[in-house]
Formats: structure tokens, C-alpha cells, sequence
């Protein structure tokens, strides 16, 4: 096993001056030291990380950290700097910067390791010692040392002779997008606050080093619950019947003496929260993470997100092998006869039709699959049945895409209400896997048949007949607002729903849904195309970590992966995100205005044969490319005015992997 850091990783020195280039100066000592294959794609997957939360933590620490199939072993440099580096911590600049590179399929002992010096940084004196020490090789050993946190320590059961009151006991959950670093960290820092209050706490990292759940008998004894995540809690039936304080992983790093004394007032006031006891797995009011006091709208957000993210692989698999099938055989392709009665090894329309028949296939499961994690969202696990069988009614009643959405919140709305009522704990162990799928799929099934499935098929009718119907202005003006949806956020949460509505449509292609498709493609594909674009064209308004990743842009935007845009973005939100808006809302027009179709869901120029109106959709990109260029060269031009220039070829300090 390769060591996790040696001293060709360590800066003591660090002179940069912006979170992105200290994150490229490390990650070049990663790519010399062959630890990193491509530094372009990983520092990528790192400001992709970095836009989900910003990584500074208080104390002066910074942790960009991310997982990439880029990475070839798990490692991590460690610079420090002089002036200090801003990586969105409360307090102020980060001195001491770790560069935390896993790769997509790290072992558990790296990460294992990981975790310890998450833990570790949590402890001022190995901080102290790290801003003291002056030798790279001294440092990496430090930084290599094993000191496992110390377990929680139970107060004495006597002094002098008179027994002690029961200490209160608290059960954490901690969880980050990632599983490497703010797990840890929140986990040590809650465990530290509990000591210092004479609390037993016992805490559950769920990260990539592997998922040990809490024993049942210590979950039971618990008098309260804190969950410090980013990500969903799993098996969350587990703390039912529990005071539960349910907040981000940042929280449990930076407050964990607040959190614990929250827990300790909702546990004196007898207060329940978050998971109904009854032997479900859900959140109850809650719904997932984000808390009882999450706006509902927020919390709305996170169940169709959940559904989308789920559908997305059946759309990508199942659009590109129709959009295959038709570039093989036609798009007459289409009322093949069934390859299980009709297929023939040497004919290319036999192999088309296979192709087709499948993506078919994939196709048919993406109403299902919202509707079902949709559910899962809100519900978790019991709610998957009645999700799924709530779609299927949807597609069977012509309800669509609309029909799916209403599936998946009645689903889990209908089982988060049986989670609510109280039983005998007799029939706990039956509930999640028996008695809530059984009447959940009866309830709604009901009232998709007999209550609501008919309106919604209507107006799942009256929103294609509108589609197919759109000319002129109107389809110019939906256009525009897919455009600027696209880009608002590069691949958020707008980003995604203007992308399932062109998705949704996919299922039953028509003139009007294929068109709404090719719009959102195109004007997706603006933002990274129009930032390689002026960093080519104005190469001194951009550091030369912005004209290096300007280079990976290109093929991003071509690929219609919008989040090749999102570094630009997150330096300059300001200047960048109202000019992509302005390009692809050009994008989106245009291509309405032309009449281009499109049926792939995605692959960007590599699809470009099987769209209709191929030249004039180029034109139409390559139009909203050059309005938000303009604009971006615009607008940081008059920002520049006065200031000395950027240099465009800055060789003065070439990093380590040049």
C-alpha cells in the first residue's frame, strides 16, 4: 500500500492567492508524483465538490477534497500558507490547506486513514505542531501518524461514595456528499464537546471507509439523537421515537456544544421529532435531510430531485440506443417487428431494431422510476413499492410524466401518514416490509384509477396538444425560458428540472416535445463553451488556472456537460452566471425558432447527426456562445479597468507538474 503522503507533497510554502490555484499548485505535485492522471479532469471533480459546500472549516483550515476517476491511489498534500487562502470558512482564511484525492474505488484502509486525520485536525496540538514544523520530511510523518480519537468516556459510577446520576447519552449520525473528510471531522468534534460536558455520545460515520452501524442496545439506551449530515441518513427507522436534532455536517464541526445542548432541551421537553417509532424508515414530517424547520419548498425540491437523479441513468441508456437505432436503421426503425420473434445476425435493421427494443425498454421504466424515488425521498424504503406501482398506473391511465410526479408524492405522503400511527410493538417488524407497502399501494392506486389520474391525464394531454401546437412567438418565448433555466446553475437544481420536463416528453415523442429536447441540449451546452471561448479570445481577463480549465471547457460544452462551467461561475458568480443566462436563452430561442428536433437525450455534437435542422442548431449554439462570451469579456473588462492586467503566459512560477 503506497503511502498516503510523502515529503515531494508537502508545500511549507504555498504562495498562491485563491482557493483554485492552490488547489492546481498541490494537485501538480499529486500529477509528478503519479498519483493523478489527468490534472485538468481532477481538478474538475474538485471544483465540482467545492460548489456543492465550500470546504474551509474554523481554525484556519482548508480541505478541498473530492473522489475522481482520476486518481490512481488515495493521497493527500498538504500546503500552508503565509497569508492565508479564503475557502468560505465563518472565520476567515485557511493557513493550513489539504488536498484529499480518492479514487472512485478506494480501498477501505486508505480511507480509513482518512478519516483519522479528519479526526486529528479537530486536536489544536497536532494543528500547532503542523504551523511549526519546517521540514517537509518531519511533516509528512506527522501528518502520516496514527492517533485513533479517543473513545467516549462514561463518568465515574461513584465519588465518595454516593452513586452518580445517570449521565445523558446522545447517538450522532455523521454524513458528507463525499465520505472522506466532514464525516470525520463533525464526528470528533461532537465526540469532544460531549466529553467536555460529561455526556456519553456515541457517533455513526457513514463515509467511504465503510458504514458500521450503532449497536440496537446503545440506540435504544440513547436519550436523544443528533444527525450531522449532507447526505440521507440511512436505515433511519433505527431512531425512531427519539428527540432528534437534524442539521448539516458543517454544524457538527463548528457548533457540536450547541447541538448537544439543543438535543438536551428537546429531550427534557419530551419532544419527538424526525422519525415516526413505529418501525418505518422515514422521516417522518421531516422528510430527508434538511430538518423539521427546512422550508417546505426546499424540502419539495429534494423529493423531485431525488426522483430525477434516479431516472436520469434510464434516460441516458435508454435515449441513446433509440437515437443508435434510428442513426443504424431509420426512424421507420420504430414499428420493427419484436427481434424475440424476428432477428437476423447479418441485417443491420435487425440489429437497429435490437437496439431500439431495448432502449424501449429502458424507456418504459422512467415514469416508475420518478414516481418511485420520489417516494423514496420522502419516505425512504417503504415507499418505493407504492412509488413504483403509482407510476406504473400513471404510464397504464396516460397520465405521463405528470401523472408520475403526483404518484411519487402521494406515495410518500400516504406512507409517511401510516408511519404516524402507533402500534403494538408487536407488529414493528412487519410494518415496513408488509402492512405499509400493502395499504400504501392500495391507497394510492385508488386515487390514482378512480381520483386524481383523470384530470392529470387530461392535462398531461392538453400540455403535448400545447407542444406539438407551438409556433412563432410562443415557442421562441419557451425557448428562452428553458434557456435561461439550463443555465442558471449548471446542472442544479433549475438545471434539472428544465431537463427532466425535456426528458419527460421523450417517453411519447412528439414534433413539439423533440423540439423542446433540442432547446434545452443546445442552450445547456453554452456555458462552458462561451467560457472556453473568452478564455481564449481574452486570455488576460483570466488567471491561468481559468485558461487552463478554459481548455477542458471545450470539450465539456461539447459534450453538453454543463458543470464545465460551474469553477467560472463559483470565482465570479456575478459577472459569469447573467451572461451564460443571456447566451442560452439566445440558444433556446433560435433553435425553437428553427424548428430543431432532437431525440437523444444527451451527447451533445456527437448526436448532431440524428437532430433535425442539424446546421441551422449549430448556428444556433454557436450564436448564444458568442452573446455570452461578449458579455463575460464585457463585464470583466470593466472590472480590469484601472488594474494591472492579468499576465497571459505567467511562467515566472511553474508548478511542480509542468
Amino acid at each position: 500500500m503506497s503511502e498516503l503522503i510523502t515529503a515531494d507533497l508537502v508545500d511549507l510554502d504555498l504562495s498562491t492567492e485563491t482557493k483554485n490555484a492552490a488547489a492546481r499548485s498541490l494537485a501538480g505535485r499529486m500529477a509528478a508524483a503519479g498519483r493523478v492522471t489527468d490534472l485538468d479532469g481532477f481538478l474538475a471533480d474538485v471544483a465540482a465538490r467545492e460548489a456543492q459546500m465550500p470546504t474551509g472549516l474554523d481554525g484556519g483550515i482548508g480541505i478541498p477534497h473530492c473522489r475522481s476517476e482520476h486518481v490512481t491511489a488515495p493521497t493527500l498534500a498538504f500546503g500552508r500558507s503565509a497569508r492565508g487562502i479564503d475557502f468560505g470558512a465563518p472565520d476567515g482564511p485557511a493557513d493550513l490547506i489539504f488536498l484529499i484525492a480518492a479514487p472512485a474505488g478506494a480501498d477501505d484502509d486508505h480511507l480509513t486513514i482518512l478519516s483519522s486525520l479528519a479526526r486529528r485536525l479537530m486536536d489544536p496540538a497536532f494543528t500547532s505542531a503542523l504551523r511549526a514544523e519546517t521540514d517537509p520530511v518531519a511533516t509528512a510523518a506527522l501528518i502520516r501518524g496514527d492517533a485513533p480519537p479517543a473513545a467516549p468516556q462514561e463518568p465515574a459510577a461513584e465519588t465518595a461514595g454516593t452513586p452518580a446520576p445517570e449521565p445523558f447519552r446522545i447517538v450522532a449520525v455523521t454524513s458528507c456528499p463525499t465520505g472522506i473528510a466532514h464525516t470525520y471531522m463533525a464526528a470528533e468534534s461532537l465526540e469532544a464537546a460531549a466529553r467536555a460536558e460529561g455526556i456519553v455520545l456515541s457517533v455513526e460515520t457513514q463515509g467511504s471507509a465503510g458504514f458500521q452501524p450503532l449497536d440496537p442496545s446503545v440506540i435504544a439506551a440513547a436519550d436523544a439523537v443528533i444527525w450531522a449530515h449532507d447526505v440521507d441518513v440511512r436505515e433511519k427507522a433505527r431512531f425512531g421515537g427519539k428527540p432528534i436534532v437534524d442539521v448539516g455536517v458543517k454544524a457538527g464541526i463548528n457548533r457540536p456544544a450547541e447541538l448537544i445542548a439543543e438535543a438536551r432541551r428537546k429531550a427534557e421537553r419530551g419532544e419527538i421529532s424526525g422519525v415516526a417509532d413505529d418501525g418505518g424508515t422515514s422521516e417522518g414530517a421531516s422528510g430527508t435531510s434538511g430538518g423539521s424547520g427546512t422550508h417546505f419548498g426546499v424540502r419539495l425540491r429534494t423529493y423531485l430531485m431525488s426522483g430525477v437523479s434516479y431516472m436520469v441513468p434510464f434516460v441516458a441508456a435508454g435515449g441513446l440506443l433509440i437515437a443508435l437505432s434510428f442513426a443504424i436503421g431509420g426512424y421507420e426503425i420504430a414499428s420493427a417487428k419484436s427481434v424475440a420473434d424476428h432477428f437476423v445476425w447479418g441485417e443491420a435493421d435487425s440489429w437497429a431494431a435490437l437496439l431500439n427494443q431495448i432502449g424501449g425498454a429502458a424507456f418504459g421504466f422512467l415514469v416508475p422510476v420518478l414516481a418511485g424515488y420520489i417516494a423514496y425521498g420522502m419516505a425512504d424504503r417503504p415507499a418505493l413499492v407504492p412509488g413504483f406501482v403509482g407510476g406504473a398506473i400513471a404510464l397504464t391511465i396516460d397520465a405521463g410524466f405528470l401523472g408520475g410526479l403526483v404518484a411519487g408524492l402521494l406515495a410518500g405522503a400516504v406512507v409517511m401518514a401510516i408511519q404516524r400511527v402507533k402500534v403494538h410493538p408487536t407488529l414493528r417488524g412487519i410494518m415496513p416490509v408488509l402492512v405499509i407497502p400493502l395499504i400504501s399501494s392500495a391507497v394510492v392506486g385508488f386515487l390514482m384509477f378512480v381520483v386524481v389520474g383523470k384530470p392529470i391525464a387530461s392535462l398531461q394531454k392538453a400540455l403535448t396538444d400545447g407542444l406539438n401546437g407551438l409556433s412563432g412567438s410562443n415557442a421562441i418565448i419557451l425557448g428562452m425560458v428553458l434557456g435561461l433555466m439550463m443555465c442558471f446553475d449548471m446542472g442544479g437544481p433549475l438545471n434539472k428540472v428544465a431537463y427532466a420536463f425535456a426528458v419527460g416528453g421523450l417517453a411519447d415523442p412528439t414534433t413539439g416535445s423533440l423540439k423542446v429536447m433540442a432547446a434545452v441540449m443546445a442552450a445547456g451546452m453554452v456555458p462552458p463553451l462561451a467560457m472556453a471561448l473568452a478564455t481564449t479570445v481574452r486570455a488576460r481577463l483570466f488567471t491561468k488556472t481559468e485558461r487552463e480549465n478554459g481548455r477542458a471547457a471545450w470539450v465539456l460544452g461539447a459534450s453538453f456537460i454543463s458543470e464545465g462551467a460551474i469553477p467560472f461561475a463559483a470565482a465570479d458568480p456575478l459577472r459569469v452566471i447573467p451572461s451564460v443566462m443571456a447566451g442560452g436563452a439566445v440558444t433556446g430561442a433560435l433553435s425553437m425558432a428553427f424548428g430543431c428536433t432532437l431525440r437523444a437525450p444527451h451527447g451533445g455534437i456527437f448526436v448532431v447527426p440524428l437532430i433535425g435542422q442539424p446546421f441551422l442548431y449549430l448556428v444556433a449554439i454557436a450564436a448564444g456562445t458568442v452573446v455570452a462570451t461578449a458579455l463575460v469579456v464585457v463585464l470583466k473588462g470593466m472590472r480590469r479597468t484601472g488594474q494591472d492586467p492579468v499576465p497571459a503566459a505567467d511562467t515566472s512560477k511553474v508548478p511542480v507538474a509542468a
